[in-house]
C-alpha cells in the first residue's frame, strides 16, 4: 500500500503541473557507492548473490502492481542502515511512455544506455516493453557488480545502440561462476524477450546459490541436481517453456519452430491432455488423447502448447476492429485460461491487454519468407526500395521482432557502400511471395531475381553467350552447306570457259 500510495501521487503530479517531484525516504549510499569504495571496483559473490536476492524480491512487488523499473543500475539500488538493498527508481522511464519530451530529456525517457534491452531503444517498433526488459537491466547490473566494469564503459550512446540494436552484442558474463548463476544471467541477454527468464527465476536461482557459497567466496556444487540446457530446440529456451504450465484437461497442439514455418505433419495436431508424468527435475511427460485414437499418446510437454479458445502463444492474430493508432496485426505474448490475452503490436510501446474474442487469426510470418508490399499501400510505414523500373522490390525475412515488425533484406539489390539493404516492415502492409503466388513464366522469373542481385546478370550473360554461341554454330551450318555446294560450281565454271575457248578458236578459224 505504501508503494502504490507514492506511485499514484506521482502520476497525478505529473500530469497536472507537468514536472516531475519526487519525495522519498534518505539513504546514506547505494551498491554503486559500495562499489566505489571496494578493491577493484567489484563485490564479492556472497554480497552479489544477497543483493541479487533482495533486488529481485523488490521487482516482483513493483511488477505485482504493473510497474516497470526500466532504469536498472547499482547507483538506483539504494542501501539501507541495516544493509539491505532498497529499489530507488519507481520506474520513471515507463511513466513517462507516450508524453512528448525534447530531445535534452531523451535518456530520462528511454533509461541509461548502458543497461538498456535491444526493445527499449524504440519501444514502438522494436518493443513491446515487458517484465523481461527489466530482466535485461539486472542482468546488465549483475555484471558490472561481478566485474568492477560497467557495460559498454566509455562508449557514446550510439555506439551503444549499434553494439545492442544493430550487431546485437551482449555484456561479457565471467566465467568461474556456479553453473546455475552464470546460466541464468546469460538468460538475460537473450534478444527474443520470451526467452529471458522471469524475475521469479532469479530469485530461486541467487536464493538457492547462497547456500554453497563458503565465507572465502568460493562456491561449491548444488547437489546432483543437473542444470538445464539455454535451448530444448526449435528456438525456444527452457525459460520460455517454463512460463506456461500445463494442465490435465487443457487443449494442446504439437509447438512450431519459433519463427519458423509450422510442418506439414507434426505428433499432435490437437488433443487434451488426460495426464501428466513426470517433476520439474526430469523431462516432463503429458498423456493427450487425440480424436479419433483409440489410445492416449505419451508425449514430452516442451514440445506441446496450450490452445485457449482457438489460441497459443506466439500465434499471428489480428485486432477485429482496427484502429488508425498501430498496427492491427501482432503476435500473441500470452493468453489465460479465463480468456484474457496480451499481444504486442507494432506502434504500441507496451503490451496490449484484452480479451480472446476481440482477435481473430491473422496470416503467420516466417524467417526465409519473401515479401512484397500489398498493391493497394502507397505510403508504406517504413522506407521500402524500389526497382529501377519504380516497382516495389520484394524482400525475404530476416529477423522477427516480439511485437510483429519484420526486418526484410533485399538480396536481389545491389548496393553500394554503406547504402542500406535491410528495412522494416508493418505486417499488415506486406503480403507473401512465392512461385505458387506468380502467375505466369516473367513474374516468375522476376521472383528468381529476388533472391540474389547476381540473377539478372548472369541471366543476360547467359542469354548473350547462347546468342553468339547460336550465331557461330549457324555461320558454321551456313559455311559447311557453301562448302559442299563449292565443287559443282568449280566445274560448271570450268565447262563454261571451255565452251568459251572453243569459240574463240572457231572464230579464229573462220576469219
Amino acid at each position: 500500500m505504501y508503494v502504490c500510495m507514492y506511485i499514484c501521487m506521482f502520476i497525478l503530479t505529473l500530469y497536472l503541473i507537468l514536472q516531475i517531484s519526487i519525495a522519498m525516504r534518505f539513504y546514506e549510499g547505494s551498491v554503486g557507492d559500495q562499489m566505489a569504495q571496494s578493491k577493484g571496483g567489484k563485490l564479492s559473490l556472497p554480497d552479489i548473490l544477497r543483493y541479487g536476492s533482495q533486488l529481485a524480491k523488490g521487482l516482483i512487488q513493483l511488477h505485482s502492481i504493473g510497474l516497470l523499473v526500466l532504469n536498472m543500475k547499482p547507483s538506483n539500488f539504494l542501501i539501507s542502515d541495516h544493509d539491505q538493498l532498497v529499489l530507488g527508481d519507481f520506474g520513471i522511464p515507463y511513466l513517462l511512455l507516450g508524453i512528448p519530451l525534447s530531445d535534452s530529456d531523451m535518456a530520462l525517457r528511454l533509461g541509461t544506455p548502458n543497461y538498456m534491452a535491444p526493445e527499449q531503444w524504440d519501444p514502438e517498433v522494436r518493443g513491446p516493453l515487458s517484465l523481461e526488459t527489466d530482466v535485461w537491466g539486472f542482468g546488465c547490473s549483475v555484471v558490472e557488480m561481478l566485474t568492477g566494469v560497467q557495460p559498454w564503459f566509455g562508449k557514446s550512446s550510439e555506439e551503444i545502440y549499434h553494439s545492442v540494436v544493430v550487431r546485437k552484442e551482449k555484456p561479457h558474463v565471467p566465467s568461474g561462476l556456479p553453473p546455475a548463476v552464470e546460466h541464468v544471467i546469460n538468460g538475460c541477454f537473450e534478444y527474443g524477450l520470451r526467452n529471458r527468464p522471469l524475475v521469479s527465476d532469479l530469485l530461486l536461482v541467487f536464493e538457492s546459490s547462497q547456500h554453497a557459497i563458503h565465507g572465502d567466496g568460493g562456491w561449491v556444487g548444488l547437489g546432483s541436481r543437473p542444470i538445464k540446457e539455454k535451448s530444448v530446440g526449435n528456438g525456444y529456451t527452457t525459460w520460455y517453456l517454463s512460463k506456461d504450465h500445463l494442465q490435465v484437461g487443457d487443449t494442446v497442439r504439437s509447438r512450431s519452430p519459433l519463427n519458423a514455418r509450422r510442418p506439414h505433419t507434426v505428433d499432435v495436431r490437437e488433443g487434451t491432455i488426460v495426464g501428466l508424468d513426470g517433476d520439474a527435475d526430469k523431462n516432463s511427460f503429458a498423456l493427450v488423447k487425440v480424436p479419433g485414437m483409440h489410445n492416449a499418446l505419451r508425449v514430452q510437454e516442451s514440445t506441446l502448447e496450450r490452445v485457449t479458445f482457438g489460441f497459443a502463444v506466439g500465434d499471428w492474430v489480428r485486432l477485429k476492429q482496427e484502429t488508425n493508432t498501430h498496427s492491427p496485426v501482432g503476435i500473441l505474448h500470452a493468453v489465460q485460461r479465463d480468456g484474457a490475452v496480451s499481444v504486442g503490436f507494432l506502434g504500441l510501446e507496451t503490451l496490449w491487454v484484452g480479451k480472446a474474442y476481440q482477435l481473430q487469426m491473422a496470416e503467420p510470418y516466417y524467417v526465409g519468407q519473401f515479401v512484397r508490399l500489398k498493391p493497394n499501400v502507397v505510403t508504406p510505414r517504413f522506407e521500402w526500395p524500389r526497382k529501377s523500373g519504380g516497382t516495389w522490390c520484394s524482400g525475404r525475412i530476416s529477423e522477427i521482432l516480439p511485437n510483429g515488425c519484420l526486418v526484410v533484406e533485399f538480396p536481389g539489390r545491389f548496393v553500394f557502400g554503406n547504402e542500406p539493404n535491410s528495412f522494416l516492415a508493418d505486417p499488415n502492409e506486406v503480403e507473401s511471395v512465392s512461385f505458387d503466388t506468380c502467375p505466369g513464366i516473367v513474374e516468375k522469373y522476376h521472383h528468381v531475381e529476388d533472391f540474389h542481385w547476381a540473377v539478372r546478370p548472369l541471366a543476360i550473360a547467359f542469354g548473350l553467350f547462347t546468342a553468339v554461341k547460336l550465331t557461330i554454330s549457324m555461320g558454321r551450318g551456313i559455311s559447311a552447306r557453301l562448302k559442299k555446294n563449292r565443287p559443282n560450281g568449280q566445274d560448271s565454271g570450268v565447262r563454261k570457259s571451255g565452251w568459251r575457248r572453243i569459240f574463240r578458236d572457231a572464230s579464229s578459224t573462220t576469219k
